[in-house]
């Protein structure tokens, strides 16, 4: 989570450099998933340092960027890191966690199956690990895990856990073990994070977890 101007500027650096960018600032024309990413962590800088005026307008941009685009991505969810491909609807529900290097296609839909008992809402959304890869058009929904290392195929439906290092494709679909070598020209493996650590070792410390 974005919580101070450290935070802030190692989300900027990671996503800029998972969207495969060297330039320090976007183009005039152009860049429109740059923008819109970097008006989605501004606005969760700014929210969750309680600045109320900047606040309330990066969360106009972040919302007038990402009408435009087609995404309707909540402020909080997604690590460090977060690849998205290019324009095209993707809706992910606000409860969701995402860890770091997660890349996004489109047509995806990452939701809830909640119910509600005795008038209490249960939300029933994803927990989602590291290094994801999520082809265009899958879905996925429900109180589930998705672990570490993983390939959700285009078009999939995931409805149940998936363990770490494992392929998840097809609808009903199944699960298979990745190979070491598959996805290296995703963001989504261990070389990818070796890559940015090389370029920003002071970003090491953020992680200490894997």
């Amino acid at each position: 989570m974005i919580t101070d101007k450290e935070s802030l500027k190692f989300y900027l650096d990671a996503d800029k450099f998972a969207l495969g960018i060297n330039r320090s600032r976007p183009k005039l024309m152009g860049d429109e998933v740059w923008k819109f990413q970097i008006a989605l962590r501004k606005h969760e800088y700014y929210k969750n340092t309680g600045n109320i005026i900047a606040s309330k307008f990066y969360a106009f941009l972040h919302h007038k960027r990402g009408m435009k685009l087609g995404f309707t991505i909540p402020i909080n969810v997604f690590d460090a890191g977060l690849r998205i491909n290019h324009k095209g609807l993707i809706v992910v529900n606000t409860a969701c966690k995402v860890g770091k290097w997660c890349d996004l296609h489109q047509g995806i839909n990452i939701g809830d199956n909640g119910f509600m008992k005795n008038e209490i809402i249960y939300n029933c959304v994803p927990t989602i690990g590291n290094f994801v890869f999520i082809g265009p058009g899958a879905k996925i929904f429900g109180n589930i895990h998705i672990g570490n290392n993983i390939q959700i195929g285009a078009n999939s439906v995931i409805n149940k856990s998936v363990p770490d290092n494992s392929i998840a494709i097809g609808y009903p679909f199944v699960i298979k073990p990745k190979p070491t070598d598959r996805l290296l020209l995703s963001i989504a493996n261990q070389r990818f994070e070796d890559s940015f650590l090389a370029r920003y070792s002071q970003y090491k410390k953020y992680f200490i977890e894997k």
